[in-house]
Order: structure tokens, then C-alpha cells, then sequence
């Protein structure tokens, strides 16, 4: 059941800010500028400034979002962030552990993988999505049209080398959704605190993909 509404949500959006925040208060500004934007899904990378504090306070002031966290090494910092208030999990790797442990929690959880072996396993150890990372430096949205032949069934999030363009590509060539980071979030932006711009751009990526908002394939 929560993977069925985990998936519905990245069918709906088809995207993610991903936030690494090298400060506690810098990273609230950027999180409430992309939601302003009408982006729902904010993952919190792990190495953030007091990653956990953070989400907690997000989960409070955006109840109508929903705050994950990413780059967890290790069933510990999983664990944490769920008690943190984490609702949903990245990883930059395959961990069988921290799938089964995401599982056990019932936390939607998608480790970052490359090769079709890498995705397989992840999927078969019970992933509810496959993050494939880094795309681009594997071919971008042509890498993940042709794993659609023997991986369709897969849902896959390319991160990595996504960008305000060439986003609406992916989705065309099969992902659920995409992660963007540093696209989203252009350091001269943040450094001069204009939250006014990150949000227009999260306005626009939504925008962009809202064409290829394609029926539901799961």
C-alpha cells in the first residue's frame, strides 16, 4: 500500500528537489522556494546541515508536501531519518539491509543504481523505485529508453545530469520521474537568497513536463 501511494505521487509530479543544505537555514529557504514553485516531493540529502532537524521542521511547515531524505550509507542513518520524519529514502548504492530494513518500516526507499544487473537486484530485494545515477554520464534519456525493453516494469528516477531541459526527455523515454538538484538551485541564486527565481524555475520544470504526464504505466 505505501508503495502504491509512493508511486501515484511521482506519477502526479514527476520530479524532485534535492536539497543539500550547507546550512540548516538556507536549506528551509530553498525547500519552501521550490514548493512555492508547487514542487511536492523535497528529498534532503543526509549530509545536509542537521539533516534531520530540518525535515522535521519542513514535515511541519509543508503538510501539504512530502519531505524524504537521500545519500544514507548505512541502516543507522536510515533508521534516523525515519524518526526524523523522513517519507521516503535514497541511497546512492544497492544495500539489501537498508531495502529490507526501509521495507520493515514501511518507508518507500530507491537505491541509486547504473547496470541493469545493479537495478534488478535492487528491485528484487524489494525497492519501491530504482534512483539511475548518474545518467548522464551514461547517455541520459536514450540510457533510459533502452532499458524500458527488458526493465519496463521497473520504475526508474535518473538523477544526475538532469536538467530544466532535458527533463521532459527522460520521462518521454520511460522514467517515473526525475531528480534535480543543482538545476534547480543555481548557486549564484542561492547565494543571493532569491528565492523568487528558484521558485519560477520549479515553476517551469513542472510546467515543461506536465506534457508528457503519461498514463499510468505501473
Amino acid at each position: 500500500m505505501f508503495n502504491r501511494v509512493w508511486l501515484s505521487q511521482l506519477q502526479q509530479q514527476r520530479s524532485l528537489a534535492v536539497i543539500r543544505a550547507p546550512k540548516l537555514e538556507i536549506g528551509l529557504e530553498m525547500a519552501l522556494a521550490v514548493a512555492a514553485g508547487g514542487m511536492k516531493l523535497i528529498e534532503i540529502t543526509w549530509n545536509s546541515d542537521r539533516a534531520g532537524e530540518l525535515i522535521t521542521q519542513l514535515r511541519s511547515k509543508l503538510p501539504e508536501s512530502t519531505i524524504g531524505t537521500g545519500t544514507l550509507f548505512n541502516v543507522q542513518q536510515l533508521q534516523e531519518a525515519i524518526a526524523a520524519g523522513a517519507q521516503f529514502l535514497f541511497t546512492p548504492h544497492v544495500d539489501e539491509t537498508m531495502i529490507q530494513a526501509a521495507v520493515a518500516e514501511e518507508t518507500p526507499i530507491i537505491p541509486g543504481a547504473l547496470t541493469p544487473t545493479e537495478i534488478i537486484t535492487a528491485w528484487s530485494c524489494g525497492a519501491s523505485c530504482v534512483k539511475v545515477f548518474p545518467v548522464q554520464a551514461v547517455g541520459g534519456a536514450s540510457y533510459i529508453k533502452s532499458l524500458q525493453g527488458p526493465l519496463g516494469h521497473i520504475p526508474l528516477i535518473p538523477t544526475g545530469g538532469v536538467t530544466l531541459e532535458n527533463a521532459p526527455a527522460m520521462i518521454q523515454a520511460g522514467a517515473i520521474a526525475v531528480g534535480l538538484s543543482g538545476e534547480l538551485f543555481p548557486k549564484h541564486l542561492v547565494v543571493q537568497r532569491n528565492w523568487e527565481a528558484i521558485a519560477q524555475l520549479a515553476s517551469n520544470l513542472l510546467q515543461n513536463l506536465t506534457e508528457f504526464n503519461i498514463e499510468n504505466r505501473i
